[in-house]
């Protein structure tokens, strides 16, 4: 049975064959048109504000621009979608632009939720293990991470081409649709894949990460206030608002495929999915309204280097930590070494305080951590 179904952004071409006026085509175009507009020029300011304004880059302020450049190569695609909505012709771009910008769609959704990850277990280090955290938080740590991030998201995105092709509907107008080779295995490989591989494994993850974040910080009665990561949490929040949607379609054409294809679960999913996929295209566009979101309180002083500021706050934090961490340390150390007659019945005495001193400095160390956020 040929496949009717979208998948990511393809939503958009399957309607093709309806009146191009028509509601569907008419709020297709304006997403796009919104996502675009704001979210392509938004992702250049912010990668050139990291690249050109922020002089110290944090660990989140370089996975924010990776995320920034994932999400601006992504929106590239948005012309192509518009042409196919408002021209009367279907796909004019031919199979091979076909297969290519659904592929980057799709590593667009890995590389986004996988820089997520990292920023998780960034924060997950800093709180439970902060002296390992300040080993493996080095540039070239970081950059060889981001590598593979790119390359993993390359490699498991490429079931999206090879699922897609442009071909020509009833009325002769090519169309650039799933095509699953009539194999329901195969249909249930791409979904399932796509669902356990990009969102409900590595979001699972992240929830690990904040919940084990979150009980050591109440365990330890420690009430610091943690800039980075309200950041990194609306980013995190914004990226399961618009793709969780499309995940849960995608369970129900799995649950579709396996029970009936003609049953009323399949077909609900199929006329969802273009509502929905165009819905997780503005995940794409909506990271630089959150950064000025969070960076509103440095606009009247900063002007347009309020966003600067908002990425070097948490490298000035990290350091104000680090600093107090050792102020602090030194003089609980100092409190415990009292000076003691010198005499062997009280040498022993003395080794005992010196090392109650220790344990204090690290437990002094391991609680002001918490507030290191680069």
């Amino acid at each position: 049975m040929a496949d009717t179904n979208v998948s990511l952004l393809p939503g958009l071409s399957n309607s093709t064959t309806s009146n191009p006026t028509s509601q569907s085509h008419g709020t297709g175009i304006a997403i796009l048109v919104i996502a675009f507009v704001f979210g392509f020029p938004g992702n250049l300011f912010v990668v050139w504000t990291v690249l050109c304004r922020v002089q110290r880059r944090s660990v989140t302020c370089l996975l924010v621009l990776n995320l920034s450049v994932a999400d601006a190569l992504v929106l590239l695609s948005a012309p192509f979608f518009l042409r196919l909505l408002a021209g009367p012709n279907g796909w004019e771009f031919g199979d091979g632009m076909c297969k290519l910008v659904h592929y980057f769609c799709c590593v667009n959704m890995y590389v986004s939720i996988y820089l997520i990850c990292v920023m998780s277990l960034d924060r997950w280090l800093a709180v439970m293990r902060p002296f390992l955290s300040q080993k493996l938080r080095k540039k070239r740590t970081l950059y060889i991470v981001m590598l593979v991030i790119w390359i993993t998201a390359f490699l498991l995105a490429l079931p999206m081409p090879f699922y897609r092709s442009n071909l020509k509907d009833n009325k002769s107008i090519y169309v650039c649709k799933p095509y699953h080779w009539n194999s329901d295995n195969h249909e249930l490989f791409q979904y399932l894949m796509e669902t356990l591989m990009g969102f409900l494994i590595p979001f699972t993850f992240i929830v690990f990460c904040y919940t084990s974040v979150i009980c050591r910080l109440r365990s330890a009665m420690f009430h610091g206030r943690i800039k980075g990561s309200f950041l990194i949490l609306i980013i995190i929040s914004a990226f399961a608002l618009f793709w969780l949607p499309y995940h849960v379609i995608n369970i129900l054409q799995v649950i579709g495929v396996l029970q009936d294809r003609s049953g009323p679960i399949y077909k609900v999913a199929n006329s969802v999915r273009p509502k929905v996929t165009a819905f997780a295209f503005l995940s794409s566009s909506v990271n630089p309204l959150l950064y000025v979101f969070a960076g509103s309180s440095n606009i009247r002083q900063a002007g347009c280097s309020f966003m600067a500021k908002l990425f070097e706050g948490t490298y000035s934090e990290s350091n104000s930590g680090r600093r107090s961490t050792t102020f602090t340390s030194s003089s609980a150390h100092s409190k415990m070494s009292v000076k003691w007659p010198q005499s062997g019945g009280v040498a022993k005495n003395k080794s005992y305080v010196d090392e109650e001193g220790e344990e204090m400095e690290t437990t002094c160390k391991e609680l002001k951590t918490l507030t290191t956020m680069p």
